[in-house]
C-alpha cells in the first residue's frame, strides 16, 4: 500500500458538492487497491485492510468531516455515515435518472 497517504483526488467537500464524483473515485481507488470489500455490508476484511481503507477514506474527506467523524473506526461505518449525509444529492443532481 505504498503512498496510500498521498491524496489521489479532491477530498470530499463538507458541503457535499462533489459527493457523486468522490464516491466514484473512492470506489475505483479501493478496487485498484483490492480494498473495495471493506465498504461492503457483512465483509470479512482483516483489521489491517479495514485500517488501510479507513486511512484512505479519512485522507480524502474535508477536515471538518474528519473532526465530525473522529470516533468512527470502521471504514464501512464511515462510508454509511457519509452516504446517509449526502445521498440526497443524487435526487438533486440526477432527477431524471431516478424518475425513469
Amino acid at each position: 500500500m505504498a503512498n496510500i497517504e498521498n491524496q489521489k483526488f479532491i477530498a470530499l467537500d463538507i458541503s457535499g458538492k462533489n459527493y457523486l464524483s468522490w464516491v466514484l473515485d473512492v470506489k475505483l481507488h479501493l478496487n485498484a487497491k483490492k480494498l473495495r470489500h471493506t465498504i461492503d455490508e457483512d465483509n470479512a476484511a482483516s483489521n489491517e485492510k479495514r485500517t488501510t481503507a479507513l486511512i484512505f477514506l479519512r485522507h480524502h474527506i474535508d477536515d471538518g468531516l474528519k473532526y465530525e467523524y473522529l470516533t468512527v473506526e470502521n471504514p464501512l461505518e464511515l462510508w454509511q455515515n457519509l452516504n446517509d449525509r449526502f445521498e440526497h444529492l443524487k435526487a438533486v443532481v440526477l432527477p431524471k435518472t431516478l424518475n425513469d
